[in-house]
Order: C-alpha cells, then sequence, then structure tokens
C-alpha cells in the first residue's frame, strides 16, 4: 500500500505539473528540419540516374535530416501516378524507388513534412536558370511564409523555408551570379576535353523558355566556357527561346565546324535528350546538324550525373541554411 501510494502521489504530481506548464504558456515548439528538392522529373528510367545521384549527395552530406523529392512537372507526375497502379511496370522496374513512384508537388511534399512536425524546410530546386519554374517555387515560399496564426507566432505552420539558388544562380548580393555561372562553366571540364579529344565543337541543348528571357545565362556560360577553353568552341541553344538551334547552326557555319559533340544541357537525359537532341527524327538537332554535313557525337547523360555539376546543387543548398540560419545535419 506504501509504494502504491507513493506511485499514485508522484502521477498526480506530473499532471500537475503538465497542466501548469500548459496553462502558464510555458509549452515550447521544436523547431525540426527538412530538405525538399524540387526537380522537374523524367519519365525515362535511365534518366533517373541524374536526379538520384543529386538526391544521394544531399544525403551524404545531411544524414540526419529527411530528404524529400518533388517533381514540379504536371505531366510527369501524372505518368508516375499512372505506373504506381500498374503491377506490371512494378515488377518490370523493381530499381524505382518508391518515391518516386508515388512523387508530389514541392507543395504536396512540403504540407506533408509540416504535418509529419517539420516546420523549418530548406526547398532546393536542381532547375538550371532562374526560369518560370524557378519564380513559381519563389512565390509558393512567399505564400507559405506569409501564413500566420491568430493566437501566437509559435504556433505558425512554418518557422522558416528557405530557397536555394539555380544552377546558374540569380540575382542578388548575396551571392553574384556570374561566380555561378563561373563554377557551372569548370564543371564542365570534362565535356570541353572530349570535344577536344574528338576535335570537335561542343555543343549543348538547353530547355529554354519562350515566356521568359534565360537565354543571356546561357549566353554568358558558353562565353566563359570559350575563355576556359579556348580551343574549344562551346555553344548552346535551346528547344525553347533564344538563342535556338537556328542561332546555333549560324555560328558553326560561320567558324566552318564539321564534327560536334552534341549533349543535353539539362540535369537529365530525358525525352528531350533522346528524342528532340538525338532522335532518329528529320527535325531532331542530330538530324539537322548532319543534313548541314556535319558530323554528330551524341552524348545521352544528363548533367546531374556529372558529380561536379551535382555538388553545385548540393553547395547551393548549403548556402541557403547558412544564409536562413538554419542548422542540417
Amino acid at each position: 500500500m506504501k509504494w502504491k501510494s507513493v506511485f499514485l502521489a508522484a502521477l498526480t504530481l506530473f499532471f500537475l505539473s503538465v497542466a501548469t506548464c500548459y496553462s502558464s504558456g510555458a509549452y515550447k515548439v521544436e523547431h525540426k528540419n527538412a530538405i525538399v528538392l524540387a526537380m522537374f522529373g523524367t519519365t525515362v528510367e535511365p534518366a533517373l540516374q541524374g536526379l538520384l545521384n543529386i538526391r544521394e549527395k544531399v544525403v551524404a552530406m545531411y544524414p540526419e535530416t529527411p530528404v524529400r523529392v518533388a517533381f514540379t512537372s504536371n505531366i510527369i507526375r501524372k505518368k508516375w501516378q499512372h505506373r504506381a497502379q500498374d503491377p506490371e511496370y512494378i515488377k518490370a522496374h523493381p530499381e524505382i524507388p518508391a518515391d518516386i513512384l508515388h512523387v508530389k508537388t514541392p507543395l504536396a511534399t512540403i504540407a506533408d513534412l509540416q504535418d509529419q512536425g517539420y516546420d523549418t524546410i530548406v526547398l532546393q530546386p536542381t532547375h538550371i536558370a532562374m526560369g518560370e519554374e524557378f519564380l513559381d517555387l519563389a512565390t509558393y515560399v512567399d505564400g507559405l511564409m506569409s501564413m500566420g496564426t491568430v493566437k501566437k507566432a509559435k504556433y505558425k505552420p512554418f518557422h522558416k523555408i528557405a530557397l536555394g539558388r539555380p544552377a546558374l544562380g540569380t540575382y542578388g548580393t548575396a551571392h553574384p551570379y556570374d561566380e555561378d555561372v563561373m563554377t557551372a562553366a569548370r564543371a564542365l571540364a570534362g565535356d570541353a576535353e572530349l570535344a577536344r579529344r574528338e576535335k570537335a565543337a561542343l555543343v549543348y541543348m538547353g530547355h529554354g523558355n519562350e515566356y521568359f528571357p534565360s537565354g543571356g545565362s546561357y549566353l554568358e556560360l558558353a562565353d566563359r566556357m570559350r575563355q576556359l577553353y579556348p580551343d574549344v568552341l562551346t555553344l548552346i541553344g535551346n528547344v525553347e527561346g533564344f538563342p535556338a538551334l537556328e542561332d546555333v547552326l549560324d555560328s558553326l557555319r560561320h567558324a566552318g565546324v564539321k564534327k560536334v559533340v552534341l549533349k543535353p544541357f539539362m540535369v537529365v537525359a530525358g525525352d528531350h535528350a533522346m528524342n528532340d537532341m538525338a532522335g532518329d527524327e528529320e527535325d531532331s538537332w542530330k538530324s539537322v546538324l548532319e543534313k548541314n554535313n556535319i558530323q554528330v557525337i551524341a552524348v545521352k547523360k544528363g548533367l546531374g550525373e556529372n558529380d561536379k555539376f551535382a555538388d553545385i546543387f548540393v553547395q547551393h543548398l548549403v548556402d541557403a541554411a547558412s544564409d536562413a540560419g538554419i542548422h542540417l545535419k
């Protein structure tokens, strides 16, 4: 009986202390960190390696922090959602990670994390330039961070959400974009060496955008590469917007080039690389170049498979966390 009385007394004191803690407003919110990698995505299974390589590097950098992948492309997500419902596909592709099969939007991914108690997020895009999709992410962050509560600020859904830079940087004084461009140019030394060995020009096919003037970043990168690797003519064109394939062709004709190494300037070698760049159709870049008597060596590898280029996204994530005062482990 004596021990029973002691136990009951201790239990009563515990509940009284908890009640006092809550009623006195001493409750403390525990801030929990997470990382979201916002990727355009791909439906081409081998091309996933470029994305997974970036994720593996981030996980290795911060092994104690949850890392989630989100795809920004609606079409690509729907394709994976359909595949996830197909038992035959899953059986035929055991190599596909579950989080790719069930990939969500950046907003849904962040919402899931918030529901699990994570209120401090570093959102790192794996986009190339500060174009349409990056600016969409910026509006998401602004919107989420503007959400408050009627009661106390500490009960806001999110404590901090930090947005990292795309590969070629953003405008601002904290991280000059020209330094990011130069870092990217240095990361592509291997491509320049391949072109040098082949005695060829180096031509990249970027995605671009018809509604956002991101072509200047591509032109500046090509210029910096020509400075770093003066014995290799480096040119970049885009599927959409400026500079286009026609602009690349004009430069190749002017230089009298008869051979090129053709590579995607995209994180993954997905549908654009397989079809628009190196496909057998008459309007593919490879076909057009060959019709102009230019020999083509097509390399179907995305930038994410290049460890040095993948490291750019990791460093931009590190910078975003540091700038926001977020300590990742």
